[in-house]
């Protein structure tokens, strides 16, 4: 019980920090017109940050299973 309220918190954890990197203030840093690859700075940066989301929401959903 004590594993799945403690893995309710660290999902609310990861809503809360991709709140943060999807604002304003973080995306304008990437929106210098670089690139990366060939690939524009700011869709690099989304794709990056997205996946990352995505993978530590896998890691805490696997965790609370143990």
């Amino acid at each position: 019980m004590h594993r799945r309220i403690l893995a309710g918190e660290r999902l609310v954890a990861a809503f809360l920090c991709g709140c943060l990197l999807f604002n304003y203030p973080l995306l304008s840093l990437f929106d210098s017109g670089g690139t990366l690859f060939g690939i524009p700075l700011l869709y690099a940066y989304v794709f990056v940050a997205w996946a990352g989301l995505i993978a530590m929401m896998a890691w805490i959903i696997e965790g609370q299973s143990e």
